[in-house]
């Protein structure tokens, strides 16, 4: 059995988080090194590794990171300024926890191209 990835603790409530949303399919919570005033992971409590490694079983759950991404938000004062969402994929990408997460940032003017 491998070991748990840190998004699974935080589900499992074995490390603290400051939680802002759950239910049976997702928790969102506040990123301990926020790169935003409003920077919100969103995870799906089935451990899929990456995006790219989701299968077609999967696409309901992934629909409903998205509409949970807005949702908070909403909940968060920042859905009528704007927010942007964020899937890194690989180490190419940023990942850096092999569980696939959905970053929400907001809160202040956000730069383009981003990386």
């Amino acid at each position: 059995m491998s070991e748990k990835t840190l998004f699974e603790k935080i589900c499992d409530r074995e490390i603290p988080a400051t939680i802002l949303f759950e239910d049976e399919r997702c928790i969102a919570f506040r990123d301990i090194s926020p790169q935003a005033p409003v920077h919100v992971l969103i995870i799906p409590r089935k451990a899929i590794p990456r995006v790219g490694l989701a299968t077609p079983p999967d696409e309901s759950l992934l629909g409903h990171l998205l509409l949970t991404a807005a949702a908070v938000a909403r909940s968060e004062g920042i859905a009528e300024s704007g927010y942007r969402l964020i899937v890194n994929n690989g180490p190419h990408g940023g990942e850096a926890v092999p569980h696939l997460h959905v970053h929400l940032l907001g809160g202040r003017p956000l730069l383009w191209p981003p990386g």
